[in-house]
């Protein structure tokens, strides 16, 4: 009898980078789902799970959304083939979301800013935020609020 060979199983999904830094700097307003353009060895090496949008923000120039400051480390077997690790690569969005988040971003104090970076199907996506910048006392406020919310926490368990 011969063996059945299985096919070759492939991980698709998962986040592979999160900006949780952006959570306290800014305050998210909307979110919007995009394509990321990216060449062969940055999806390889995204596969890896390893990447970093902490110091990344996106712009829009000339009609089309761009990512600045998105670090990809390069993928090792891919040698001479390699990518730069902070190049600037294009947002895939559709048109109507583009012009309206340029009226967004007209507002005074209004920014895009990446807050994950996951895979859809086969898909690489990029999660940006229509984001405010916090004030110092904003930032306070949260930061009592969530220490609150973990000595109610603590006093159930004990409880328990």
């Amino acid at each position: 009898m011969a063996k059945k060979k299985k096919a070759k199983e492939r991980s698709y999904g998962g986040v592979v980078s999160t900006n949780r830094r952006a959570h306290h700097k800014y305050e998210m307003l909307e979110k919007f789902e995009c394509g990321i353009q990216l060449q062969g060895s940055e999806v390889k090496s995204l596969r890896e799970g390893s990447a970093s949008i902490n110091e990344a923000y996106a712009i829009i120039e000339d009609g089309q959304v761009w990512l600045h400051g998105m670090h990809i480390p390069p993928y090792t077997p891919a040698a001479m083939q390699n990518h730069q690790p902070e190049r600037v690569r294009k947002l895939l969005m559709h048109r109507r979301e583009i012009e309206r988040l340029i009226g967004q971003i007209g507002e005074k104090g209004l920014t895009l800013v990446p807050t994950k970076v996951y895979f859809s199907g086969a898909y690489a996506k990029v999660e940006i935020s229509l984001a405010r910048g916090k004030q110092a006392h904003d930032k306070r406020h949260d930061i009592k609020e969530r220490e609150m919310k973990r000595e109610m926490d603590r006093e159930v368990r004990r409880r328990r």
